[in-house]
């Protein structure tokens, strides 16, 4: 297998176990009822082998029990479910210690309901309510403290065989170490995954105002309108286009990191607006921008960017002590009558950058070389 193979295998893997954790979490309640089943069900196999009657039967009860659960998750009745939830499986420890012992390990299950507590606590109740989840939690340590020094010298009603004790002990803190590790997982995806949804909002929230995010220059959505209308305007001083990409700038981000190229940007933007003051920039896209140079003619403006263009190449970013030296490659078009919408002229300038590009870079581009 080459490397492209397993970088699409790693990208296919990773993209499944997102689409898993995201369908579990909006999933959550009813994925948790049916693993409560399960697990009910699971014990009252175990307890039928050992011949524990009471908590066949106990089971059983826990069984229906979810089943009506699942029931009310489907129909979004949450916090009943919630609620017996705790309530059956702070029952279940007790009786089910009462009827075998401690040696079992049983009353682990109280603590394997502290993770979902807290997870499922903290969507259920806002503000002020969230001081219920502490109360909850508090009540089930205690519950677990009267439960262990009530049982502590108390023998058990049922003696169950050294096997079927092991299996009970290993599955209960299974089940404890599952639930701790499973609803953690999905705390931190949801968490980031908000994060990421709310990132996403921002830099929707700054395309509609016309800024880039990153930069705090015009987006195209702002700097086009402008420069549409100066072309309709009926000023007769002339105005230049610039198109400049930083050069190898993939280079950069390979290198140092994307923080390190976002650092790039924006140390660009401060030279750009420092040496072209009074112009609007645009950041085009990714490592491009371009300048409205207002009241200049094609001569003028190609030695302020010639400035431009040294500047950027003798200073570099720095970033956690490095230094990192970039360049930029620049085309220039004065605007004319010939072009009637502003991607017109931004077309041409771009066409001279690419020229610049392919043949040297780090130049300033202000003519067609046939």
């Amino acid at each position: 297998m080459n490397k492209t193979d397993k970088a699409q295998l790693g990208k296919g893997t990773t993209g499944l176990v997102i689409r898993v954790l995201r369908f579990l979490v909006n999933n959550a309640f009813s994925f948790t009822v049916g693993v409560m089943g399960a697990v009910h069900a699971v014990l009252l196999v175990i307890f039928w082998i050992a011949g524990v009657m009471p908590l066949v039967i106990f089971n059983i009860f826990s069984v229906i029990i979810y089943t009506f659960c699942y029931i009310l998750c489907r129909i979004n009745y949450i916090m009943p479910v919630y609620a017996s939830i705790i309530l059956e499986v702070t029952i279940y420890s007790v009786v089910s210690t009462y009827y075998v012992g401690l040696r079992c390990g049983t009353y682990c299950f109280l603590f394997s309901i502290i993770p979902i507590v807290i997870y499922f606590g903290s969507s259920l109740f806002k503000g002020r309510q969230r001081w219920g989840i502490v109360l909850m939690l508090v009540l089930n340590f205690i519950s677990f403290i009267v439960l262990y020094v009530s049982f502590f010298n108390l023998p058990p009603v049922y003696n169950v065989s050294p096997p079927i004790m092991l299996v009970l002990v290993i599955f209960s803190a299974f089940a404890m170490v599952f639930a701790t590790l499973f609803y953690n997982a999905m705390y931190i995806f949801s968490s980031e995954n908000k994060v990421t949804i709310l990132e996403q909002k921002n830099r929707q929230l700054s395309a509609d105002a016309h800024e880039d995010e990153l930069t705090s220059l015009l987006n195209r959505r702002g700097f086009l309108p402008m420069v549409k209308s100066l072309m309709n305007s009926d000023s007769t001083d002339p105005f230049c286009i610039a198109f400049c990409d930083l050069d190898d700038f993939k280079r950069v981000n390979d290198s140092y990191g994307h923080e390190a190229g976002d650092e790039v940007l924006k140390h660009t933007t401060q030279i750009i607006r420092m040496e072209l003051p009074g112009c609007d920039i645009c950041r085009w896209g990714g490592e491009e921008f371009v300048i409205l140079m207002r009241h200049g003619s094609l001569v003028n403006s190609k030695g302020q960017l010639e400035r431009l263009r040294k500047t950027i190449e003798s200073n570099p970013t720095v970033f956690f002590g490095k230094q990192i030296f970039v360049t930029i490659t620049i085309g220039l078009e004065e605007y004319s009558d010939k072009y009637s919408e502003p991607e017109a002229v931004i077309k041409k300038a771009d066409e001279r950058m690419y020229y610049g590009k392919q043949h040297g870079k780090n130049i300033v581009v202000f003519e067609d070389n046939d």
